[in-house]
């Protein structure tokens, strides 16, 4: 370990301590340890969300996605771009109109039955555990990487800051981390893309075409690693639509005060995405060009140290140590949020709601809130320590494509169609993310013929993400468990019902408020 990595580090971890130590005195409720208050700003909560969205996943693996497979890696950029329109036109403003802490808490203000929170709060523990893996993963390699202490200790030690942020700090705390983390990535990946940029003479023609000179023209065409077009396509929708489904971002619109924040927070966050998205290009391409295949996979089969190694290249051990501890602040900030999350579904939907039909004092909810923070730490770090090998975009890609399958149907189906009951949204969760583990079990980032996976063996789904049919199936689902199930009886009460969340979606004030 050198004087100038341990500098680094230390900087972010003191720095993130002392959010956390003043965080600490303002939590002192449970609407200040889930939400921070619903004080944050528009631009505030737009840097949040995109600490949040801008995961080691956007900054480890798809850097090492086009380093190693070219355009196909680039897939992951624009979806998750795009995927904030879903979320600015159709989501952002319903959520925080509706919703409370969780997406239970939505979905409950119409359907108010606890079968509904359970299966929303075990989409939400099954989400958040995939993130977590694909964060610490990346924790590990990069850690192990910069210092050479073994992976088990590396991901150790993530797993303790993280919970530390959350326990003492709760969402205000979480939030301030994901605000410094967003503006150090952002001036990281753009002091990179720059470095590389002045290397091809600041020419994108030049950048392009030395690319296909020295490595074909496969490179900057689809196809590389997506060769179905169905796979490809199945990719995108994952990506896109599932950022509307993921449970940590749609959290963060119950901490802003109405719903003109929440609006203004994703165009914030649309546009942060949008820089970074475009420079990821640059850095895949400069480490595919300067630091080379061989050296890539030696370091990591998966890719995920793409981009510091080509920090090294071009700057040496001090640009390598800055864009680590940069890259180590990415997955601190989104695991702490990832925690937050999971507690949120442990202590509030399961523990305080369901267990106790929400009769805990605020004290009572803090240390539940707690207790499931912890929990919801030590399950990911465990699975963690199995995961070394795999590529961390696959794991985040896998865990959109069940937000797109169990959540998102789920969520339209309860803002906009009147005659969605209860049964029906039991039925889209429960088909969205059943589909999502058995297709995905079945697929080639599991099985493969050639040992790349976890098992050895022929896949029985060639669809690296299965969204194609689970978003449909889920979709169908809802309906035909909405339709197979009306009774005549409850039309009228759901009719109501729907009447008064639809004015509350989109104006944020109860019916029954208005004709008080």
């Amino acid at each position: 370990m050198n004087l100038v990595s341990a500098g680094f580090f230390l900087g972010i971890v003191g720095l993130t301590l002392i959010v956390t130590y003043i965080a600490a005195k303002r939590t002192s409720s449970a609407t200040d340890f889930y939400t921070a208050g619903g004080g944050l700003k528009g631009w505030q909560n737009g840097f949040a969300i995109a600490g949040d969205y801008l995961s080691a996943a956007a900054f480890l693996g798809v850097s090492g996605a086009i380093a190693l497979t070219g355009f196909d890696g680039f897939f992951f950029s624009v979806g998750y771009v795009v995927a904030n329109l879903v979320l600015l036109y159709m989501i952002a403003e319903p959520m925080r109109n509706l919703g409370r802490f969780t997406l239970a808490d939505m979905l409950t203000a119409r359907f108010n039955e606890k079968r509904i929170r359970g299966v929303a709060a075990t989409g939400t523990i099954i989400i958040v555990i995939l993130y977590m893996i694909a964060q610490l993963v990346g924790a590990g390699a990069l850690i192990k990487l910069l210092f050479g202490i073994d992976y088990w200790v590396a991901v150790l030690i993530v797993g303790v800051m993280m919970t530390t942020y959350v326990l003492f700090g709760g969402m205000t705390a979480t939030s301030w981390v994901q605000i410094i983390k967003a503006g150090l990535l952002l001036f990281g990946t753009f002091l990179l893309a720059i470095l590389v940029f002045k290397q091809f003479n600041f020419n994108l023609l030049t950048m392009f075409s030395t690319i296909s000179e020295n490595y074909g023209d496969e490179y900057l065409v689809p196809g590389m690693k997506y060769s179905s077009s169905i796979d490809s396509v199945s990719m995108m929708m994952a990506l896109v639509l599932g950022t509307s489904g993921l449970p940590h971002i749609l959290m963060r619109f119950f901490t802003v005060k109405d719903a003109k924040t929440a609006r203004s927070s994703i165009s914030w966050t649309t546009w942060i995405t949008a820089i970074f998205f475009s420079l990821t290009i640059f850095l895949g391409f400069g480490a595919m060009h300067f630091v080379g295949f061989d050296a890539i996979i030696a370091e990591n089969a998966a890719g995920n140290t793409a981009a510091p190694l080509l920090a090294e290249f071009l700057g040496g051990n001090v640009l390598l140590s800055f864009i680590c501890a940069v890259a180590f602040a990415t997955i601190l900030a989104v695991v702490s949020g990832l925690v937050l999350t999971g507690a949120s579904a442990i202590s509030h939907d399961i523990y305080g709601e369901i267990l106790n039909d929400g009769k805990l004092t605020e004290k009572q909810q803090v240390l539940a809130a707690r207790i499931g923070s912890i929990s919801i730490a030590i399950v990911s770090i465990i699975l963690a320590l199995f995961a070394q090998n795999l590529n961390v975009s696959f794991l985040v890609s896998f865990a959109f494509c069940i937000g797109a399958s169990a959540n998102l149907p789920v969520i339209l189906y309860t803002i906009y169609w009147k005659k969605f009951n209860s049964n029906g949204a039991v039925a889209a969760m429960v088909t969205g993310l059943v589909s999502c583990l058995v297709l995905g079990a079945m697929g080639p980032n599991i099985w493969s013929p050639t040992g790349n996976a976890i098992f050895v063996g022929d896949p029985l789904v060639n669809l690296s993400v299965p969204a194609i049919i689970t978003i449909p199936l889920s979709f169908l689902a809802g309906y035909l468990g909405s339709v197979l199930t009306a009774h005549k009886v409850e039309k009228a009460e759901a009719e109501r019902v729907y009447q008064e969340i639809r004015v509350k979606a989109h104006t944020g004030v109860s019916v029954q408020d208005v004709s008080h």
